[in-house]
């Protein structure tokens, strides 16, 4: 097992990364003092609750003395809504939940955020436990950042909130599809291209690997990733600078997931996009043309998109990015690769760039 540790003060926590941990859930919620004495809430989905990974944690906590009430949601981003979060605070007053209970979210990003912001308003906060499923979660599960949708604007909703811990079971990535598989991977792809050019060339050398589940290669990259956020997330916990990095491919990724109604594209594969999009406008700022030709070439092997749908309506994407939480004062707000490992934060480019980019995207079409 591998194991980082999130630099926060007071607030700090750990995040373990192993095989088969869910089924001793209990002992690594006993190590950070959750209560017995209070129930706990589990928010999963529909996809985990029928893959047996609930069943396991519920076995564990139960037999240790907990006692847990656990809420299922339909799988995907639309369950990231106020009507669903509603639902969920029900099932917490139904079950007895009180200011000394937990919050385990038992998924992905999108269980991740919805249980995480539940977990941040109920009764104004009590603590979140953090049990990722997927790849694209390793990103998600640390840092504390959640939210819910608004129809016009991805996580426009949402608060700070860190979790007391992440649990982080890599069997329980072997149920996703191959498409989630490789969604995944676009986040530890923008780890390596924001931060480290040595671990770009390791993803390169081993997407292969990656893309098949191996074992040592999959903890590896976790841990990579993880330790990039991590370290991110300890100099900047509330992006009033550093953290900004991490929004790499997500200005133009967010616009395209709410254009398409939370559905067609995965949030990994819109991010995807989203970087092709950014390195290209960093050749419009004078920057190598290289870096475009990497990140083409590395997503490629994760087998990720790397052109926009030309059905995509780029007045309705334009419209999109004005509400993005990165717009300010009139001016978009991009995260833009200077050299592979390395970006930075331009608060002033143009939206004529922005979308001669977009159609850029879209004539690229096969």
């Amino acid at each position: 097992m591998l194991e980082l540790q999130v630099d926060l003060g007071q607030r700090s926590y750990p995040i373990y990364i192993g095989e088969g941990l869910l089924s001793d859930a209990a002992s690594y919620l006993e190590g950070r003092n959750i209560s017995k004495k209070s129930s706990l809430l589990i928010v999963t989905d529909e996809q985990v609750a029928a893959s047996g990974h609930l069943g396991l944690v519920e076995n564990s906590l139960r037999e240790a003395g907990y006692r847990l009430v656990s809420h299922i949601v339909p799988s995907g981003e639309k369950s990231k809504s106020l009507s669903i979060f509603e639902e969920i605070i029900t099932t917490a007053l139904e079950g007895g939940l009180d200011r000394n209970s937990s919050v385990i979210a038992l998924g992905g990003g999108v269980v991740g955020d919805l249980a995480g912001f539940v977990a941040a308003t109920f009764m104004r906060g009590v603590k979140f436990i953090q049990m990722p499923t997927t790849i694209l979660a390793h990103d998600s599960s640390v840092g504390g950042k959640v939210a819910v949708n608004h129809r016009i604007a991805k996580n426009i909703i949402g608060a700070f909130h860190q979790p007391e811990l992440v649990l982080y079971d890599v069997a329980t990535l072997r149920t996703l599809s191959p498409r989630e598989i490789r969604s995944g991977y676009a986040e530890m792809v923008k780890h390596g291209l924001i931060w480290d050019a040595q671990f770009v060339t390791w993803l390169d050398e081993h997407a292969d690997k990656l893309l098949a589940l191996d074992t040592e290669s999959l903890q590896y990259g976790l841990h990579k990733g993880c330790q990039v956020k991590s370290y991110v997330v300890s100099q900047d916990e509330r992006e009033n600078d550093l953290r900004a990095i991490l929004n790499l491919g997500h200005t133009i990724g967010h616009a395209l997931e709410a254009v398409a109604g939370y559905g067609e594209l995965l949030h990994g594969e819109a991010i995807s996009i989203g970087m092709v999009g950014a390195a290209k406008l960093a050749q419009r700022l004078g920057f190598s043309k290289e870096i475009e030709q990497v990140t083409r070439a590395l997503l490629a092997k994760f087998e990720l998109p790397t052109q926009l749908p030309d059905h995509f309506n780029s007045d309705l994407l334009m419209e999109a990015m004005a509400h993005d939480k990165k717009f300010k004062e009139g001016k978009m707000v991009f995260v833009i690769p200077t050299e592979i490992g390395k970006v930075e934060v331009n608060r002033n480019v143009s939206s004529e760039w922005v979308r001669e980019v977009i159609e850029q995207l879209k004539e690229e079409q096969a």
